[in-house]
Order: structure tokens, then sequence, then C-alpha cells
């Protein structure tokens, strides 16, 4: 027993990890900046009045609009698919947005992710229409946001307020966003990418620590 548990720690466990981070099509690679710098929400509060940022922060950011319980499937996909598997990083946060005065649709929303999940990374955040659809045009996305100021797409914010996504030689193929209605695009783009970029900033602190202790 004790050697198969050496042999289990010396080669399973990192082929295991290797897959983790590696499944992707980015391979390691950073993921690229889409836009340097979208709008601060500084200020901006959540449902228990306590502000928001976007500063030392990996950010699944995503727009609610004034019905937000018809977006309720991209949510529970969202749950499932990413924030489930991610939430244990300590930098990590959903960022929803939402107009002032749906606090109570939200905090209902909060409840019913709450029976299958740890909510405390969720944010629900509120703002007037105004700052909401700045925030939105401050992406620079191909996307429209809609009339009731809502998006399937949610996007990947890094800690330095930028937007990340994939990047090809044609403007068509940026991938701004993921369409989290839909858990085929959640499970073969978005996964990847936020296992890509969780990667290069635990590589970037490892390289961090391993300077500060020569």
């Amino acid at each position: 027993m004790k050697k198969f548990l050496v042999l289990f720690a010396l080669f399973i466990v990192p082929i295991v990890a290797y897959l983790f981070f590696a499944s992707g099509i980015n391979h390691f690679a950073k993921l690229p900046v889409i836009t340097e710098k979208v709008n601060t929400i500084e200020g901006w509060k959540n449902l228990s009045g306590k502000p928001v940022t976007f500063r030392q922060k990996i950010t699944i950011l995503g727009f609610l609009g004034s019905h937000p319980e018809s977006n309720k499937l991209m949510l529970f996909n969202l749950n499932e698919k990413i924030y489930k598997r991610f939430y244990g990083f300590q930098d990590f946060q959903m960022v929803m947005i939402l107009p002032e005065g749906k606090e109570a649709e939200a905090e209902l929303i909060r409840k019913q992710i709450g029976m299958l999940s740890d909510t405390e990374k969720w944010q629900f955040v509120f703002a007037s229409e105004d700052k909401i659809n700045s925030l939105f045009s401050s992406l620079k996305t191909s996307y429209q946001l809609g009339s009731n100021l809502e998006s399937s797409f949610v996007f990947i914010i890094d800690k330095n307020a930028a937007l990340r996504g994939r990047k090809d030689d044609s403007e068509a193929d940026i991938v701004y966003g993921y369409d989290a209605a839909s858990v085929a695009e959640i499970q073969n783009k978005m996964l990847d990418d936020v296992k890509v970029i969780l990667a290069e900033y635990r590589l970037a602190l490892k390289k961090y620590n391993s300077a500060t202790q020569k």
C-alpha cells in the first residue's frame, strides 16, 4: 500500500494536474487581452450593501437585466459548469449586474442557487440604467445589450479590469464572451479559458513567491 501511494503521488497526481490545466486549446498560453480597460464598478453595491470591485479579482461578468428570472437558465449553467469548479480559488468571483430596484428578484435567485451550492462568491450588483449601458459599452464587443439591459453572454475580466477572450487573425474570429445559455459553449470554450487564466495567475504567483524567497 505504501509503495502504491508513493507511485500515485509521483506519477498520477502530476498527470491529473496537467490534464486539468491543459485540456483547453490554449495549453498554458496567456488568454489574450481583448479590451485593455473596462469601466470601473467601484461604489456599486451588492445584496448586502457592500461595494464590489474588479480590482485583484478574476471575474465572470454577466448582465441579468430587469427581468432576471428569464435568465435563470444561464445562471444555473454557469453554477454547474464554472462556479462549482472554480469557486475555491481565492480571487474568483461571479458578478451579475442588475438595475436598481431588482434586489428582491436577485435575492430569490440567490436563494435558488444556494440550494445547489455555496453562494459566497456570487455577487448580484445594482446600478442605474446609464451606468449599466456604459459598462457594457466599455467592453467594446460586437454584442448588443438587450432592451431590458440583459445579455446571455458573460465575460472574463482579469485583475487589471481587462476583458479576456480568444483572438485569432480575423476580427470575425474574436471571442469577446460566452453564451451562457448554451451548455456546449460553456463546456467547449469558456471552461477551457477560465482554466487558462487561473493557471496564468497561479504561475505568476509561483514565480513571485520564488523571487521573494531568494
